[in-house]
């Protein structure tokens, strides 16, 4: 079994595009949605207006799948965080002091939602399947084969092509298909202050979401005699972290990104 983790930014849709004009081995894409109310609003609408026509047209299978609980209900990464009495945090927030706290949510919500396909699916330790993740020469510091499940291989065919992000771009283009926006929740802390920056100029919206997703959570703590947890590192409340007009200072590009190839791709 052949699959492709799609994240639904530029590196995995590159990846649907070489698969759909045979350039690699592969017509099942994997979608895992963290929740409606989790993963940023424009992905959503890239997967859903243009990846899924698109794939359907070339006769690729694009699943999106969603994190199950026991009794078979579906659970997000926003209903997670706020879950009454919760004493844990599944997103790398920072501390009080600001180190990051501790994360869970790229293997709950992503590799083992997607491991559970796979094995639903006929994947097993002694067959595994080859899960192919979206990541590019210039990001190969990211690559890493132990994060899987027992029943994946994990491989990265645009290492093996030697593709870099700036090629992605253009095989997108070629297909005539727009550039998608960069993949991952709404809130997530790996955010650079620039891109939180951005959020509050040109969606508003979203960045009171946002913020009003960090005051819960700080709440949250408080009631557990905890100390408060911020979605920056700047160690405050984010309208207080992030102005509005004047200019932040830039931030190292390694310590704002996600480690792992399964988000963000």
């Amino acid at each position: 079994m052949n699959v492709v983790s799609y994240g639904g930014g530029v590196q995995s849709t590159a990846l649907l595009v070489l698969a759909a004009h045979g350039h690699i081995p592969y017509d099942t894409f994997l979608f895992a949605n963290v929740g409606d109310d989790s993963e940023h609003p424009a992905t959503l609408r890239y997967l859903r207006e243009i990846a899924t026509p698109f794939a359907a047209e070339n006769g690729i299978a694009l699943h999106i799948l969603e994190r199950r609980r026991r009794d078979g209900t579906t659970e997000t990464l926003r209903e997670r965080l706020v879950r009454p009495g919760s004493r844990s945090i599944p997103i790398p927030v920072r501390m009080s002091n600001g180190a990051p706290g501790r994360r869970s949510c790229t293997a709950d919500f992503k590799i083992k939602v997607v491991g559970r396909w796979l094995r639903e699916n006929g994947a097993t330790k002694e067959t595994p399947a080859q899960v192919a993740i979206g990541i590019s020469v210039d990001e190969i510091h990211h690559a890493n084969r132990r994060r899987s499940e027992p029943h994946e291989e994990i491989v990265y065919p645009l290492l093996d092509l030697g593709l870099r992000r700036t090629d992605c771009h253009g095989i997108i283009e070629q297909a005539g298909l727009p550039i998608p926006p960069k993949s991952a929740c709404f809130f997530c802390p790996f955010k650079t202050l620039q891109q939180w920056q951005e959020m509050r100029r040109s969606e508003p919206e979203l960045f009171a979401q946002a913020a009003e997703l960090e005051a819960a959570l700080i709440a949250q703590r408080a009631t557990l005699g905890r100390d408060p947890a911020y979605l920056t590192r700047r160690a405050k409340p984010l309208p207080e972290a992030i102005p509005q007009a004047t200019p932040l200072p830039l931030v190292d590009s390694d310590e704002a990104e996600c480690d792992s190839g399964w988000c963000m791709t």
